[in-house]
């Protein structure tokens, strides 16, 4: 036995000596050491030995076993630092070259003019609030004063899930679920993702606005125009003169239209106002009595106001841009400049 011991010692060794890689050497260790390997069929031989002489022989078997597996563990050290050296020989650095340059990232337009409404609107005393954007019809439209038969449905061209669940046409779905869960004196905006069926240079499927409200007793159409007056000279400058115009909005009454002097041609009348001087802006309202009433407060002590603009609008507007989908179609030569 102990020659033939020998004898694998030496072979395995020679086969050790010649693995270039660390996947050739476990192959080896396995032949040799593993639970079928040839270090496993002399243990197994044993039980045919003697018992005078089986000490002995399973003390020579297990000093090969322990001598084969050091070297084996050499070797594979041995190939790992050979193959480190290599890599760091051929991967070396010239910390002599120049660094690479990352071009700075840039917020979309859209989402910085959404910042700026909302500081604006921050500095004014209002909170922030979301809402769901898949939505149910009562928020959407019967709980806004639109019931099932509203001809102000046709308006929103409406992506419906069910007959009973829809893509938010607007943010207004938020003002109930706030008023719901709590009492005046409220000031909130609601910015967020809007969806209709609609799609040219003035309109997309998915659009961005910002809903406002403000409820408290003694809420007045004075108040709707001083808050909205003074966001919109923050946003447009100082001097940006503003009207109000009647209109009709389910959710509001009265209702108006706010237009500001066109910052295009400064009122002077061009394509973009359609020579009126003045560019529509937002709608807004004195919040409808019925809409009080789906969200559990008292009409005759409590008042306020509501508004919506689109975010979009504005930044065309701001940045003298007249096709909204570039906002949308990702091109870097646009993003870039902003």
């Amino acid at each position: 036995m102990k020659e033939r011991l020998e004898k694998l010692l030496t072979e395995a060794l020679s086969e050790l000596g010649g693995a270039d890689a660390v996947d050739a050497a476990l192959r080896l260790k396995v032949k040799y050491l593993g639970k079928k390997g040839e270090i496993a069929v002399f243990l197994s031989g044993l039980r045919n030995i003697a018992d005078a002489e089986r000490k002995a022989a399973g003390s020579l078997i297990n000093k090969v076993k322990e001598d084969l597996e050091r070297e084996v563990d050499k070797r594979i050290d041995a190939i790992k630092q050979r193959e480190k050296a290599e890599s760091l020989a051929t991967e070396r650095l010239d910390v002599t070259l120049p660094g690479r340059r990352f071009s700075a990232g840039r917020l979309h337009p859209v989402t910085q003019v959404a910042a700026e409404i909302e500081d604006i609107f921050h500095g004014l005393g209002f909170a922030v609030a979301e809402g769901p954007e898949v939505e149910l019809d009562y928020y959407n439209f019967e709980a806004l004063n639109i019931p099932k038969d509203h001809p102000a449905r046709d308006m929103q061209d409406t992506f419906y899930v069910s007959e009973d669940v829809m893509l938010r046409t607007h943010t207004s779905p938020v003002q109930i679920r706030v008023m719901e869960k709590h009492n005046p004196p409220l000031r909130v905006i609601a910015p967020g993702t809007v969806y209709r069926r609609d799609s040219d240079i003035t309109h997309t499927p998915m659009f961005h606005q910002v809903e406002g409200f403000m409820v408290d007793e003694r809420v007045s159409f004075a108040d709707l125009k001083g808050v909205l007056t003074s966001f919109l000279q923050q946003l447009f400058g100082k001097d940006t003169p503003t009207r109000f115009r009647p209109s009709f909005f389910p959710f509001t009454e009265p209702s108006a239209e706010v237009d500001i002097r066109c910052v295009i041609c400064s009122g002077k009348g061009c394509r973009v106002c359609k020579a009126s001087g003045w560019l529509e802006i937002l709608g807004a309202g004195m919040i409808h009595p019925n809409v009080f009433k789906s969200a559990g407060y008292d009409s005759e002590k409590y008042s306020g106001f509501a508004f919506g603009a689109g975010i979009e609008r504005i930044a065309m507007l701001k940045f003298g841009i007249d096709d909204l989908r570039l906002f949308f179609e990702n091109d870097l030569r646009f993003l870039r400049q902003f």
